[in-house]
Order: structure tokens, then sequence, then C-alpha cells
């Protein structure tokens, strides 16, 4: 295909470099304006520059993914309320038998989180979570934190509602929700394996190391705590009966004045004390039946969503709908919600899909793929192969969402050629492999960033910000280790 003329293949490209620059890059120090006002810039420098009309522009921003969008972020929020996600981080330690135990637990609740609730939300809520159990088991969160942002992110490409770019893909390929899942669920599912095992294979030295100081602390803690409370510790108990004697004289003499010097009460006095007793316990367990009754119609309502979903309901307004209906059963201003929402994403992605229309428009990205088609074929190996890796490349320089919105047409017309078989498998691969490439670098995947993020906000104990890759044995993966946390000031604190 032929490029459009000159002057709006210049200027399309000067608006499209403007907007990549100022997206893959948090801080540009001749621009600080952030991600969402650059996708705004970009869009505004299409429609000045010409390059699309702004009827073009309006017609670019795809309603159906802001409001799938927007309903799913509802739907978190009011589960965060109802405390969804503290039973998540609950789940991570409880009868934990270890620190191998806990990662492959973070790995699994992780990637299963990601999958219905989207993989920022699971970031945002469970970083916290496993930093403070990793400070209470006295172990290096790296690990941990580690398992948790790569495994968001495989996990999250396991739904049509897990991550950004599957929403998008949702819209454009309109395949079910039940296809997806069932076709992207075993890749997920040993993606998952592989990197629980490899960080096993990574940080099994460090993690066994850690669990034996952990030991010997808890060991010599709970003979400290013993040794202050004599009375607590059998053996203290059999060699010292003088101290237990004493404190049970101790204790009788501190009740006998109580008998003495307590002024006589009254009965009505006693009748009112007891009845406004009675009515404070009644009125709190009112309120926490009350509570409990709400949190179980929040959940079935998500799982009514989910359900609908999978039976091949319009994702948009089934997710909107789930949204209202829980904004209706809270029964409240729901101002302080729907605050909560991240409306910036909104605008991130409205001036996203302006910029790429316009820079569609340019020719450009359709005229580089009709040099890469013939090499890129999926009903063959190789072509797949191919396919895999401009994906892999696109996603690490031009972000994921980005990549699906240039490439997703285009691959999918070419698949299409083929067999209507061959586009749905066009989708997946653009769906897995864009989702997982989020694990090569630190700016790959908006959940990578979010734990770096919290747990920079959430710990005083971050020391550097390192680049390092993991081992290359993985034949697609390689991860920023963002955060190196100064385990051993941990330790002596």
């Amino acid at each position: 295909m032929a490029l459009a003329f000159t002057e709006k293949v210049i200027l399309g490209s000067i608006a499209f470099s403007i907007f990549w620059v100022l997206s893959v890059f948090l801080s540009v120090p001749v621009l600080p304006v952030g991600r969402t006002a650059g996708s705004l810039l970009g869009a505004m420098l299409m429609v000045i520059f010409r390059v699309i009309t702004p009827d073009q522009a309006y017609a670019a921003i795809d309603l159906p993914i802001l409001g799938l969008l927007f309903g799913t972020m509802v739907v978190s929020v009011y589960l965060e309320k109802a405390d969804m996600f503290k039973h998540l981080g609950k789940l991570l330690s409880w009868k934990s038998k270890g620190a191998h135990d806990l990662l492959l637990r973070i790995c699994l609740i992780s990637a299963i989180s990601s999958a219905l609730f989207t993989n920022d939300t699971a970031c945002v809520v469970l970083t916290e979570f496993v930093l403070k159990i990793a400070m209470q088991k006295n172990l290096p969160p790296d690990p941990f934190l580690l398992a948790l942002a790569t495994s968001a992110n495989i996990g999250s490409s396991a739904t049509l509602i897990g991550n950004p770019q599957n929403l998008v893909i949702a819209a454009k390929s309109k395949i079910s929700f039940g296809s997806f899942l069932v076709g992207i669920l075993p890749a997920m599912v040993i993606g998952t394996l592989v990197n629980a095992l490899m960080l096993l294979c990574m940080y099994w030295k460090v993690l066994s190391i850690q669990k034996d100081e952990e030991d010997g602390s808890s060991h010599l803690l709970s003979i400290q705590k013993d040794e202050e409370d004599g009375s607590s510790h059998p053996l203290l108990l059999t060699t010292m009966p003088h101290c237990t004697s004493l404190n049970l004289q101790e204790r009788n003499s501190n009740f006998e004045p109580m008998d003495i010097q307590s002024p006589p009460a009254t009965v009505n006095g006693d009748a009112n004390h007891v009845e406004s007793l009675r009515n404070r316990l009644t009125s709190n367990e009112t309120s926490r039946y009350k509570r409990i009754l709400w949190k179980s119609c929040v959940y079935l309502i998500t799982i009514g969503m989910l359900i609908s979903l999978l039976m091949g309901l319009n994702m948009s307004w089934t997710a909107i709908t789930a949204a209202l209906a829980l904004v209706v059963l809270d029964f409240k201003d729901a101002r302080p919600c729907l605050e909560k929402v991240s409306y910036s994403l909104l605008i991130l992605f409205s001036g996203m899909f302006i910029t790429i229309d316009g820079f569609n428009k340019t020719e450009i990205p359709s005229t580089l793929w009709d040099w890469m088609e013939p090499h890129a074929k999926v009903n063959h190996a190789s072509g797949i192969a191919v396919l895999a890796v401009v994906i892999l490349v696109f996603s690490n320089v031009a972000s994921n969402v980005p990549t699906v919105l240039l490439l997703g047409g285009p691959v999918a017309a070419s698949a299409a050629a083929i067999s209507a078989a061959e586009e749905k498998k066009s989708w997946l691969i653009l769906a897995w492999v864009s989702t997982v490439a989020g694990n090569l670098s630190l700016f790959g995947s908006a959940a990578n960033l979010i734990v770096c993020e919290q747990a920079s906000r959430d710990s005083d104990r971050l020391h550097s910000i390192l680049l390092e890759p993991l081992e290359v044995w993985s034949p697609f993966h390689h991860y920023c280790n963002c955060y190196r946390f100064d385990t051993d000031k941990m330790t002596s604190n």
C-alpha cells in the first residue's frame, strides 16, 4: 500500500512521535506533562496538522471499550470496599509453610485475581499485603514483588477483562468471552507454572537462608517473651513457685479493696446500665449482619456479571449494568466510590484512539505490515514465530495497548484471508504475546510500574532502582528487577 502524501506522513509522524515519547517515558524534562496529557497532545496535533478531521477524531474514540473499562473499574472499587482483596491478602499467609510456599501462593493468587479483576487492580491492592507479609516474616520482598507483577501480567491474558489491551481486542475481534477464555487458559496456566518455577530456581537459596534466619529469630523472640512473663513458661513455673504464689497474693490483694470501696449501686441504675449495654450489642449485631448481607450481594452481582460475560452478552453494557447495580445496592452517595475511578486512564485511551487512528491514516503501519506479512503467516510455525517477535518488539517499544491498536487490524485481516479459525488464532496470539511481553521490561506493563510505585510508597527501605534481567535460559522471559531493597537494614530493624 502506498504512503499518503508527504505532508501528511511527516506531520502525522511528528504527532505520533510526541505521543510516543510522552507515553513511554514517565518524565520528559523538556515537557513533563505525563502520559494522559501526552495522549491528548498527540490527538490535538493530529487534528491541527489536518492528518484527520475533527469528525474523524470523534469517530475514532471507541465508546464500547471506554464503557467496559469504566464498568470494570467501578466493580473493582466496590469489591475492594467489600473486603474481597483483604480476603485474598489473608489467603496469602493462611497456614503458610514457608517462603517457597508463599512465593507459589502469590503467583497463583495474583494470576487468578488479575484474570477476574484486571491486573492493575490486583497489583494496586496486593502489593501492600505482599510487603507486610514479607516484613512480618523477615523475608526479602524482591522475589515476591517479582512474582506478583509477572504473574499478574500472565494471568490477565486469560480473559477479555484482564487488562486494557484485551479490552481493545474484545471490541475489535468480536470473540466471545468464553471462547477467548478456552483459547488462552492453557497457555496462561503453563505460563504461570513456568514463571513460578523460574522464580523458585532463581531465589531458592535466598529464601532457604532467610527461612533459617526466620526460624532462629522466632525461637529467640519466643524465649524473650517467656522470660518477660514467667507464668507462661512451664520450666519457670516448676522452678520458681514463689513467683506464682506472689502473683496470686498480689491479685487477691488487688481484689479486696475493690469490694470494700465500691459504692452501693441502685437497682434502677444497674437496670438502666444493663439495658443500654443490651441495646448497644443488639445494634452492633444488626449492623454486622447488614454488612455481611451487603458483601454477599456484592459478590453475587460480580459473579452474575462474569456469568453474563460467559453467556456472550454485550460486554460493555454488562459491566456498566453491574456497576450501577452495586451503586444502587450501596444506597449511599456514590461520589466517594466514583472518585476512585481512574478517569485519567479513560482520557488516556481517548487520546490514544485518536492518535493511533491519525497515524494509521499516514499509511506507515500498513506499508510496514505489507513488507512483513509474507513472513508472518499464522498458518505456519515460522510465521507465528516471526509474528510473535514483531509483537514482542512493538510492545516494549510502543507499549502493548498501542501495539494492539496498530497491529490488530492488519494482522486479523491477513489471517482472515486464510480462514475464520486463523483469524481467531491471530487475535489470541496478539493478546497472549502483547501481554506476556510486559514482563520483559519495567515499562512494558502498567502493572510493573504500579508494583514499583506502591513498593516505594509503602516501604522506607527502598535502596535503589536497578535494572536486572532474569536469566536468558527462558526463551521469552526477561524481567526488569525494578527495585532492590536493603534487606540487611530490614533484618537489623
